[in-house]
C-alpha cells in the first residue's frame, strides 16, 4: 500500500479528522483512507447522492407521506403578523 503523506493541514482539519478516528476506534492513517474513500464515492458520481439498498424506497417514503400533509394556516402564521385580525380589539 502506498503511504500518504500530509502538508500543510490546518489544525481544525487535523482535529476533524482525529475526532472522527477516535469515534470509529480507528487510527488516523485508516480514518484517512475511510474519509478518502467516502469523498471519491462522493464526487465519482458528480456530487450526486447514492442511497444503499432500501434507503432509497424509504426516503421516497417519507417525501410521499410529507406531501400528504395538509396545510395548516395555524403553524404558517406562527412568527408572522395577522393581516387582519378576526377578533375586535
Amino acid at each position: 500500500m502506498t503511504e500518504i503523506m500530509l502538508k500543510d493541514v490546518d489544525d481544525v482539519l487535523l482535529d476533524r479528522i482525529g475526532r472522527i478516528a477516535r469515534r470509529c476506534g480507528w487510527d488516523v492513517s485508516t480514518a484517512l483512507m475511510h474519509l478518502l474513500e467516502q469523498g471519491l464515492h462522493a464526487y465519482e458520481g458528480n456530487g450526486e447522492l447514492h442511497f444503499e439498498g432500501g434507503e432509497a424506497d424509504v426516503l421516497q417514503a417519507a417525501f410521499e407521506a410529507l406531501s400528504n400533509v395538509p396545510d395548516d394556516p395555524g403553524f404558517a402564521m406562527i412568527g408572522r403578523p395577522a393581516e387582519k385580525s378576526p377578533f375586535p380589539r
